[in-house]
């Protein structure tokens, strides 16, 4: 398709390869670019970890309304959001952390839900529900234990640089966390599918599903795909997810007149810098494109 080639080009002039997949979830259309690629899915496993603790508080093995304290004082880890920012003990109901999680991104909350469900348990959860191509194998913390942590400020170009030459032709990497078979991984197929599980009914639990949605419709890191997709007109509900030169964000556009579409777009950029607004410009601009596409 001529427009695939052209969206290939830009991505490619722009430093990035990508992985995309738009899907109309009533009619189940849908258009992309290689949606099968295996990646390290970085923060976007918090979504299944959502499902999974939600499930669990809907039968009762676990209290929403538990009350955990967090050493706050103890965590300070340089560029994560939420607790680790914190400067006093706080106690925090099991519940809320979900929104820290999901809303803020915040791994230090999500590391405190996999210590009731631990990753195994996650995996286990997804493949019950007949979602095998995503699989949560270690904590959240450990994005923040790469080279980026070990180089001094302003050297993080060298780790991106790392991160972009050291991995292998079948998806394997030095750094773990970019290995896809020691890293939380996943597809842009398999994320839809499971955009469109929390979206339309499905074996998840209706209440689960629709507090799940309502999670990620507050999500408040809105500067990759919202621009795009977010109007008067048309709501966003998202999860994005970053590591290195790791750039990715799964979401669901509902319009006013009731199309409504999951957008997954998983993307590795070649370019060693740690800060590029371009390239986030660029996968929701490709994203758009073909959300249009099918939309008309």
């Amino acid at each position: 398709m001529r427009l695939i080639e052209q969206l290939r080009q830009d991505l490619d002039d722009g430093g990035l390869r990508g992985s995309f997949l738009v899907r109309d979830l009533d009619s189940g259309a849908e258009i992309g670019i290689e949606p099968d690629l295996e990646y390290p899915a970085a923060s976007l496993v918090k979504v299944p970890l959502a499902l999974a603790t939600l499930d669990r508080i809907r039968t009762g093995e676990i209290n929403r309304a538990e009350p955990i304290l967090v050493n706050s004082g103890d965590l300070d880890v340089p560029g994560l959001p939420g607790l680790t920012k914190f400067r006093h003990p706080a106690t925090i109901a099991l519940e809320d952390l979900l929104y820290l999680s999901v809303c803020l991104s915040d791994s230090t909350a999500s590391d405190i839900l996999l210590e009731r469900t631990p990753p195994a348990a996650v995996t286990e959860f997804l493949r019950a529900h007949g979602h095998s191509e995503i699989t949560v194998r270690h904590r959240l913390m450990d994005l923040s234990d790469t080279p980026a942590e070990r180089f001094p400020s302003g050297e993080g170009y060298l780790a991106h640089s790392l991160a972009i030459g050291a991995g292998t032709a079948g998806r394997g990497h030095p750094v773990p966390q970019l290995d896809v078979s020691r890293a939380n991984s996943g597809t842009a197929r398999a994320y839809t599918d499971l955009l469109q599980a929390i979206w339309r009914p499905s074996s998840f639990d209706p209440a689960v599903a629709e507090r799940t949605r309502e999670l990620l419709g507050n999500n408040i890191l809105r500067q990759r795909l919202a621009p795009d997709f977010a109007s008067d007109a048309s709501r966003w509900s998202s999860k994005t997810g970053t590591l290195l030169n790791l750039r990715h964000e799964i979401g669901v556009v509902e319009h006013a007149d009731g199309q409504t579409f999951a957008v997954v777009v998983l993307t590795e950029s070649r370019v060693a810098a740690t800060v590029q607004p371009g390239a986030e410009a660029l996968m929701a601009a490709v994203a758009r494109r073909l959300r249009d596409h099918l939309r008309h």
